[in-house]
């Protein structure tokens, strides 16, 4: 083990760290460091800290003391393996490979075979028993990740090269090429490299060493590397660390080896032998899925002494880290080595199934599996499937690599799956094998389908992380990208043509395949009992769904209009409605009733209106309240501008002088249009809507009371149960709501009598000056709740239907947005307005009721802030509310800790 004097230590031996360290040494690094500890058989090597990355980006040179630790380290290693860097006689090799906190599979750079040059060379065939084909393979697979990684040399000339010497050759495998072949290949490779670079191939290992390390730094900031924390929402300043570790081969010949293996199926969450395996390979052979692999299981027949040891291996990981491992291991000569290990990336599916499988065998209790989902993978468990029935025939089948079932047209770039995206257009990027500069297209597509690759590929990997579907490894199909076509069973399918993926079954059909509903949605309909399915799925997730509400504190409501959305709604968990819309019920054949409204030209023609209206309006929260039986139900007084309800000015101008020129009778259309001018306003979103509209037109809001106290008392008298809650909705100033509430507790009084009917009066907290004096108006109200929709479009100064399309993708683009404000909480700004309202309407009103309606409630991180603030309940979409349940009960236990093993 090295020590250094430096005041900051920026170089750890793998015996120095451990898994506990992944923010200094990165996931990768602590990982390699904890198996050192655990006495596995890891290569010897050090890690370069993610706070020497942080550094170099910052200045853009390295931190001081970085080289000499470096040095120092490095000749620690040289002694451990009895062999010098690049020496000509007897080489040590080294990789140089990212690792950043947060995995980030082939989004930043790895260099392998770091130390070879032209006279090392030889000496590495000595070192291997005169096997000059293996190092002459050693050193081309050098100079090709070296110049695209390090220089910048495009990627696809080398791949030229080789397939270029693969048709001389008269072959399609690399391991069909000679020793001299290769060697011919690495003088094409070389003069590849001085025509991009103007310069030879770097002769120096210690230049080499160097101009990788910082290369891997540099990564960090990468296009795609930058796009992939964007998806993922992983912070831009946390940087990579870098590890050096001695080079053990995998490509000496048949009895070495490379191979990924999975503790337990990354897919389904079965447990079983899962993983791929290829022979005389190195280890990017295998995830970057340009030859086709052999099952692990295979292995055994291969090397049996090292599958066994590989078992147990993977059996000791997994009882270490109590979860699924993500292992990479390579075979030289029969001596197995491991070479990183992870918590696995799974599937929606897989991550509730291991959860609860974990739970049986007592490696982690009820909270740590809840902690151990998302409501984003159950959002991915309630996408449809495909229905199949015998008109649909699997033209291909892979490996389903990460499930779901999607359909789409066929495009061979990624350039083009973006391009159709853009368009609104669904699309399945069809590919030999992904590599990461196709992440752009991965994010833009519905699917991925390879022809190349396994379970461990870079698509399947990536694929999985993002939630998409991915079949690969259906080498069935020939693709051919230039001519932008693939050929399977004689069939031709060129771009545009649609196809269909399963990414459970593997299988890929022609056309569009029609879908139904997830077995888990019919889970929460409760058309599938959870005690008499087989479905380990089912019962995983109603399983840890029942302990998410038990251990929740909030309580989640749903946004619904009609008695059907309710009646939906309450099967899928929703404990009252958080919001009613009241003007989705003036729409349809009640459009008229609001023209007439609109147009009264005097109080008895405005109060005949309201009266046509009222029994409707009644009638709509009788079916209301029937469905919920005495659950909550939060109604909002009509809240949009009555513009809305009535023609668009410009067409109805032009009616009218289309009319008058025919010289028909228009008198009617006129006083349409002179209404409709009268109301014009340049920004209606600000304008006439809401509290406003209740002032201004006498008798709206009073109906709308009525209807709802009449509803209210007509279903408890039928012996039901109704729990209404009056909402006025965007008010700004405590004497709207007094105003409002004084006339509708009237009402209230008048119609409820003896009956026990109890109705809440309160606010939606929409306009930031509600938030910011909620002191003063929870003076007047019963509850709050927060429409974050408005208060987000108000708090930042744009409206949502016109700024997302325009500029939204620019902001996140830039990084100014990680995600839209309108998506996820801005929880510095607007979640600070929640925060005052919050704690000051309760100071006022201890009290007081809080929740939230905008579709914010819905959103897995909002959840965990609206607990934090200490709301009583979010509301949401029916859909959304097994989501917002399940992130309820991860926030509690978030907060409390674990009770109990």
């Amino acid at each position: 083990m090295v020590t250094t004097h430096e005041t900051d230590k920026y170089v750890y031996d793998f015996a120095e760290g451990n898994k506990d360290l992944k923010d200094l040494l990165g996931g990768k690094g602590a990982n390699l460091a904890e198996m050192t500890n655990l006495g596995l058989p890891v290569p010897p090597g050090f890690t370069i800290t993610t706070g020497a990355c942080q550094a170099y980006l910052a200045t853009g040179r390295e931190p001081d003391g970085l080289a000499g630790q470096i040095e120092a380290h490095l000749e620690a290693l040289e002694r451990a393996m009895g062999r010098r860097l690049g020496d000509p006689q007897d080489p040590l090799l080294v990789s140089v490979r990212s690792g950043a906190r947060f995995s980030m599979p082939g989004m930043m750079e790895t260099v392998l075979n770091v130390g070879l040059n032209d006279r090392s060379v030889v000496g590495l065939s000595e070192q291997a028993g005169q096997n000059d084909r293996f190092a002459w393979d050693s050193y081309r697979r050098l100079i090709q990740m070296f110049g695209k990684t390090v220089c910048e040399v495009p990627g696809e000339e080398f791949e030229h090269a080789l397939d270029e010497a693969k048709r001389a050759k008269g072959t399609h495998d690399d391991l069909d090429l000679d020793a001299d072949d290769l060697r011919g290949l690495v003088e094409t490779y070389k003069k590849i490299f001085a025509k991009h670079t103007g310069r030879e191939f770097p002769q120096e290992p210690r230049e080499q060493l160097d101009l990788a390390i910082r290369a891997v730094f540099e990564s960090w900031n990468a296009e795609r590397a930058i796009l992939y924390r964007r998806q993922e929402r992983i912070p831009a300043d946390l940087g990579t660390a870098v590890n050096v570790v001695a080079m053990v081969f995998g490509n000496l010949g048949p009895d070495s080896g490379t191979g990924v293996a999975f503790t337990r199926d990354p897919g389904s969450g079965a447990q079983g032998i899962y993983g791929d395996y290829l022979a005389n390979a190195q280890g990017e052979d295998v995830v970057a899925g340009i030859r086709n692999t052999v099952p692990l299981q295979e292995l055994e027949r291969l090397d049996k002494t090292s599958y066994d040891q590989l078992l147990d291996i993977m059996a000791r990981l997994e009882g270490h880290y109590q979860d699924l491992c993500d292992i990479e291991f390579t075979i030289e000569r029969g001596k197995l080595w491991m070479l990183q290990t992870r918590v696995g990336k799974r599937t929606a599916a897989a991550a509730f199934v291991i959860a609860g499988q974990l739970v049986d065998e007592g490696l982690i209790d009820l909270d740590e599996a809840l902690h151990r989902v998302n409501g984003a993978q159950l959002a991915q468990l309630m996408f449809p499937r495909f229905q199949l029935d015998h008109e649909f025939e699997a033209v291909a089948r892979g490996i389903g690599a990460s499930p779901g079932a999607a359909s789409g047209a066929v495009v061979f770039t990624s350039a083009r799956a973006v391009e159709l995206a853009a368009e609104g257009k669904s699309v399945i990027l069809v590919r030999r094998e992904t590599n990461p500069d196709d992440l752009n297209g991965m994010i833009a597509a519905q699917g991925i389908l390879t022809s190349r690759g396994g379970k461990t590929s870079h698509a399947a990997v990536v694929a999985r992380g993002m939630g998409k579907t991915c079949v690969s490894g259906a080498d069935e199909i020939e693709v051919n990208v230039p001519a932008k076509r693939f050929t399977v069973g004689g069939r031709t399918v060129s771009e545009g043509d649609v196809v269909s993926i399963d990414g459970t079954t593997g299988k890929v059909y022609l056309g569009e395949v029609p879908v139904t509903l997830s077995e888990v949605v019919q889970y929460f309909e409760g058309s599938l009992d959870p005690e008499r399915t087989d479905d380990a799925l089912v019962r995983a997730v109603h399983r840890i769904m029942t302990h998410a509400d038990a251990r929740r504190r909030l309580a989640v409501r749903t946004n619904a209009d009609t008695g059907a959305d309710a009646a939906r709604a309450r099967r899928f968990g929703a404990e009252g409605i958080g919001l009613c819309r009241t003007e989705h019920m003036f729409l349809g054949d009640r459009r008229e009733l609001v023209e007439r409204l609109i147009l009264a030209a005097s109080d008895a023609e405005r109060t005949d209106a309201l009266a046509a209206l009222l029994p409707l309006q009644r009638q709509d929260f009788v079916e209301i309240f029937r469905e919920m039986a005495g659950l909550p139900v939060t109604v909002r007084l009509i809240d949009p501008p009555l513009h809305e309800f009535l023609p668009p000015l410009e067409q109805l101008a032009v009616n009218v002088a289309v009319a008058q020129e025919r010289g028909e009778d228009v008198a009617k259309e006129e006083a349409l249009l002179a209404a409709v001018r009268r109301m014009h306003e340049e920004n209606p979103m600000l304008g006439l809507r809401g509290v406003r509209l209740g002032l201004v037109i006498p008798g709206l809001f009073a109906m709308q009371v009525r209807a709802i106290a009449e509803a209210a008392v007509a279903v408890t008298r039928d012996g039901g149960a109704a729990c209404p809650e009056i909402m006025v909705p965007l008010v700004g100033a405590v004497q709207e709501l007094e105003t409002v509430r004084a006339e509708a507790e009237k009402i209230i009084a008048e119609v409820v009598g003896d009956s026990g009917v109890e109705v809440l009066i309160g606010t939606m907290i929409e306009v930031p000056r509600a938030a910011l004096t909620a002191g003063q108006i929870a003076e007047a109200a019963q509850f709050f709740s927060f429409g974050t929709n408005d208060l987000t479009q108000m708090g930042w100064g744009f409206s949502r239907d016109d700024v997302e399309g325009a500029f939204f993708w620019r902001y996140l683009e830039l990084g100014i947005f990680g995600i839209s404000p309108f998506e996820s909480i801005d929880r510095d700004g607007v979640g600070r307005l929640i925060r005052i309202a919050a704690e000051e309407g309760r100071a006022a009103r201890p009290g007081l009721k809080l929740g939230v309606c905008g579709e914010h409630g819905g959103d897995p991180d909002s959840v965990h802030f609206f607990h934090e603030v200490g709301l009583d309940y979010v509301s949401c979409s029916p859909f959304r509310v097994p989501v917002a349940r399940l992130e309820a009960g991860r926030a509690a236990i978030e907060t409390t800790g674990s009770d109990s093993r």
